[in-house]
């Protein structure tokens, strides 16, 4: 084991249950089959003809038994996270998720009966309690979606299969991903270990890491390309049911977001390929003295990085210190999640790759989840999960249904983390070489944010696109891939054959299709964000605060307001991505 893995912390979920074989989740389970029975007798078929306060009422009783099953629906998912690779935990993973179909079935008829009551009687109901008025941002949001609700017995079915259909693909997935092994000189690597060794500073390395994970996933690609086929057939039969016009209408829809506001974020970021990413990597390879550069070396340190190790302790005060710069509040929230056992830290063999915040239930907290190798990129990895973990507390106070952020703005404070971090770094940072290579790291990320993440959303898209007029082989999708790389990175990246087969490990394009436009449209966002902060007088952090307080409560164009921002101004995205502009023109200059 690398020194710098060990005697990192570890999460406790005892705050969840203390084990796999824990009684109160059983209780638990029971209390809410029995209080979603007694829910589905006293309401189903009645919701037109509750007053307000009663509605108020028959939700307030939804949300407590939502978040029953998500305190259990949370524990199973990160032990799973955990350790996909033990037998016991996935039996019980699979065995919750059957479990919480069943009780979520019967009360499936709550959101497909509140679609029906007609706006003027949804109105009145308003107007008579102010109750129901505090659960109207869940209630418009659920309603958003009444020109795709189908009848309620096909509801009922397509809601009871899930499990047996796509749910046990995406774990197939997680199973067959965890248990991949990469071989790199006489060693068994997992794909974290592996991923983390194409940003070494040895080129021989990178190289070994990039051509065993191709190799390794290329072996692997037909059951990969059939997984991807069969969700992506999944999601077109929903999507034609429902008579959604497009693969990514119902993201966007879930996302609270206008169709147009996600076409020009994607428009805005194609149209600065030749600007932003194409510029970068042509210096990039000038500095490492080639026309071109292998991909393993895309994200390969500067000739001249020192490729120094990040021990646990620094990164932790590190971004500590960063968010206490600008706000103690801050500072102080995400002080809890290393004053308990809230954060998975170590790489380890059957464990999920990747990084991620879970935000459990409110009357929990959050954990995080980390791949940690003592890497510039992980300080930022880390300042990234604990902005989503310091989001999800404050947000918790609006309660389980209003907690929950809009996916649009779900990024902003994990990116805005990233920010004040990085600035910070730079702040304290004396010796100019590492300055330049500091902002080349810095702007690479940001590249990968938002070109990388659009580039996949383009690639989804073709894909689902494609899906629907029948199978695609492995080589169509492998075609897509490669197209898309080449339109987004430019032609100072040189690709061999086994780089065709990348695309199947990246875990977005199953467990959430279209989701990862949202980093883009958050880095966009905190970019300008950033840039008004620079400029803003006292109150900016109050501002801050409150946004990430809000929830769910408010559509991004009411908590991006008082910051005299507005996402459906074409203006708006290429402020964003100007401030990356900025930064390679500074590189340009340094060079």
């Amino acid at each position: 084991m690398n020194a710098i893995n060990k005697n990192l912390p570890t999460w406790d979920l005892t705050d969840l249950y203390n084990d796999l074989k824990d009684p109160n989740i059983r209780r638990d389970l029971d209390d809410a089959k029995s209080r979603s029975q007694a829910f589905q007798k006293s309401y189903q078929g009645k919701l037109n003809d509750l007053t307000g306060d009663e509605l108020a009422a028959a939700i307030v009783e939804y949300e407590a038994i939502s978040e029953i099953c998500g305190k259990i629906g949370s524990f199973a998912q990160l032990k799973y996270a955990g350790d996909s690779s033990d037998a016991a935990i996935g039996q019980f993973y699979q065995f919750v998720q059957e479990e919480m179909t069943g009780i979520s079935s019967l009360s499936l008829f709550f959101g497909l009966e509140i679609n029906r009551i007609e706006e003027a009687s949804l109105d009145a109901k308003y107007e008579q309690s102010e109750a129901l008025r505090r659960y109207r941002p869940w209630l418009d949001e659920n309603r958003a979606f009444r020109p795709h609700q189908l009848s309620d017995e096909v509801e009922q079915v397509l809601h009871e299969r899930r499990v047996a259909g796509s749910a046990a693909w995406v774990r197939l997935f997680d199973q067959t991903m965890a248990e991949l092994r990469f071989p790199i000189d006489g060693e068994e690597l997992t794909m974290s270990d592996a991923a983390n060794m194409l940003s070494s500073s040895k080129v021989e390395d990178r190289k070994k890491a990039a051509k065993s994970i191709g190799d390794v996933l290329g072996k692997n690609i037909k059951l990969l390309a059939h997984i991807t086929n069969t969700l992506a057939k999944d999601k077109e039969i929903d999507d034609r049911l429902r008579k959604f016009p497009t693969p990514v209408s119902s993201r966007n829809l879930s996302n609270q977001v206008e169709d147009e506001v996600v076409d020009a974020l994607n428009t805005a970021v194609k149209n600065s390929h030749a600007d932003l990413s194409h510029r970068y990597y042509r210096l990039k390879a000038k500095w490492f003295g080639v026309d071109q550069l292998d991909y393993w070396d895309r994200n390969a340190p500067l000739p001249d990085d020192d490729d120094r190790q990040i021990d646990w302790d620094t990164a932790r005060s590190t971004v500590l210190k960063a968010y206490g710069e600008f706000s103690p509040e801050l500072a102080e929230v995400g002080q809890k999640f290393f004053d308990n056992p809230w954060i998975d830290v170590p790489p380890r063999a059957g464990k999920s790759s990747g990084a991620f915040a879970h935000p459990t239930v409110p009357s929990a907290h959050p954990y995080l989840l980390l791949n940690y190798h003592g890497k510039t990129r992980d300080v930022m990895t880390l300042a990234h999960e604990l902005g989503h973990g310091v989001h999800q507390v404050l947000a918790a106070e609006q309660g389980y249904f209003l907690s929950d952020t809009p996916l649009t703005l779900a990024e902003t404070a994990s990116v805005f983390g990233e920010m004040l971090t990085f600035q910070s770094m730079l702040r304290s940072e004396s010796d100019p070489k590492m300055k330049r290579i500091m902002l080349a790291g810095k702007v690479e990320d940001m590249l990968n944010t938002v070109v990388r993440q659009i580039a996949f959303f383009e690639f989804e898209k073709r894909v689902h696109e494609k899906r629907r007029e029948g199978e695609l082989t492995v080589d169509e999708i492998c075609e897509i891939w490669i197209a898309v790389q080449h339109e987004s990175l430019g032609d100072a990246i040189r690709y061999e054959d086994e780089y065709k087969y990348y695309w199947s490990y990246i875990p977005h394009f199953i467990h959430s299709p279209f989701y990862v436009y949202a980093y883009a449209f958050g880095d966009c966002l905190v970019n300008s964000l950033y840039d008004v902060y620079q400029g803003a007088e006292d109150g900016f952090q109050q501002k801050y605060l409150d946004m990430l307080k809000a929830g769910g409560t408010k559509r991004h164009k009411e908590l991006l307001a008082p910051f005299g921002l507005d996402a459906s101004d074409p203006a708006f995205w290429q402020r964003g991505l100007n401030m990356i502009k900025r930064m390679i023109d500074e590189l340009e200059e340094l060079s």
